[in-house]
């Protein structure tokens, strides 16, 4: 095992009715900005419950944090900020929302002449607005971290400090009732391939942390297809444990003293920054090439993830890993997203752009062992097809 420092500072409010504590959590001196994104909040009950617990608190709202929140959109929250005196931030959403309002609450306090240096420049945060957030869609684990992603002008790019990590999260597997099938599906493939990119590289005999992750993998792989089967969709303890294997997957414990990998992420993020395509999508289509094309490299860990996810035992080595393979793409499929660029209306004459988007925002060296060149993010691409 790698050494590692480890720390995770939000507090988990978990379970049916929590919105409720949002009267005892925040300070009731508190000038709070509810930060959302499209409306849905409004329509399905939960920006009620929101409002009656701020009901004896002093708030004002912004809207409009889009999927992959633009810098453009929020900027727009500073002016509200600045002619209020806000001195907290309370983001209502999923984890666009969250990673919106992290930019938001370092930007407000930022120093700099320009808040893009944030992400342009990783210029380090020196302050930020405290932050809380109420989560309606699990996915990213945005909620209990530190990262975000802000995207301009068709660039997707990361950000991370510790002054963004949210004080709490209030996660209550009610509130994902309404979402459509597509945003189940794309938020349990995020987390599956989360946990992927911490697990999926070499061997540290960090036991601890492998069993941790093949837990969630195994999680998601049973309860993902319920909550998109009819008769078991509004189940609540299925959606539980979707909600808290998703805020596991990148809250830091299951890659705290493992390498690390993130191209797939890397790689994903030029497809959502150029084509607009979901986050997730991105990622289902990219890791089974990821994991074809670093075969060698990855070689001991896919025999792993063979035996103790799907319970691959017979055959020769290869032959194992190619039905690992096989398997995660069928679970893809069940979640009711694509494994190929062509299921996108993407072609090869779309890769060349992508990997000079790569190569621009200096991602010349990725994965655990820094191999992962643009000719090889080319190759990936080539096989994602």
């Amino acid at each position: 095992m790698l050494n590692f420092s480890f720390q995770n500072t939000t507090q988990i409010r978990f379970g049916e009715g929590q919105i409720a504590s949002l009267s005892k959590q925040i300070p009731s001196d508190a000038k709070i900005l509810v930060t959302y994104g499209g409306g849905s909040i409004k329509s399905n009950g939960v920006y009620d419950q929101v409002a009656a617990a701020l009901a004896n608190h002093t708030w004002f709202e912004f809207s409009g944090i889009e999927p992959n929140p633009s810098y453009d959109t929020l900027m727009k929250a500073q002016d509200i900020i600045k002619e209020n005196n806000i001195n907290f931030i309370l983001a209502v959403g999923g984890g666009s929302v969250v990673d919106g309002s992290k930019f938001i609450a370092a930007a407000a306090l930022f120093e700099g002449d320009d808040p893009w240096e944030i992400v342009s420049k990783q210029t380090r945060i020196k302050k930020a607005l405290p932050l809380a957030c109420v989560l309606t869609l699990p996915a990213t684990g945005s909620e209990s971290n530190t990262g975000a992603v802000v995207t301009r002008d068709g660039n997707k790019l990361p950000f991370n400090s510790p002054l963004v990590r949210p004080i709490f999260a209030v996660l209550d597997p009610a509130v994902t009732l309404s979402l459509s099938d597509r945003q189940v599906g794309n938020g349990v493939v995020d987390a599956f391939v989360h946990t992927m990119e911490q697990y999926l590289t070499y061997s540290v005999n960090a036991k601890v942390q492998d069993r941790f992750a093949e837990g969630l993998l195994l999680t998601l792989i049973e309860e993902g297809p319920k909550a998109l089967a009819p008769e078991t969709s509004k189940d609540l303890d299925i959606r539980g444990n979707i909600m808290w294997a998703a805020t596991m997957a990148l809250n830091g414990l299951i890659g705290a003293g493992v390498p690390q990998d993130w191209t797939t992420h890397m790689i994903g993020h030029e497809l959502t920054g150029t084509h607009g395509i979901d986050h997730a999508r991105t990622l289902s289509i990219v890791l089974p090439a990821v994991m074809k094309v670093c075969k060698e490299a990855k070689r001991e860990k896919l025999l792993q993830y063979a035996e103790r996810i799907w319970n691959l035992t017979e055959g020769d080595e290869d032959s194992r890993i190619n039905g690992a393979i096989e398997h995660t793409e069928q679970f893809f499929e069940k979640m009711q997203v694509p494994t190929r660029l062509s299921q996108v209306d993407l072609g090869e004459a779309d890769i060349d752009l992508l990997i000079e988007k790569l190569t621009r925002h200096g991602m010349l060296k990725l994965g655990e062992h820094s191999a992962v060149t643009p000719e090889i993010s080319r190759e990936i691409l080539v096989t994602a097809l």
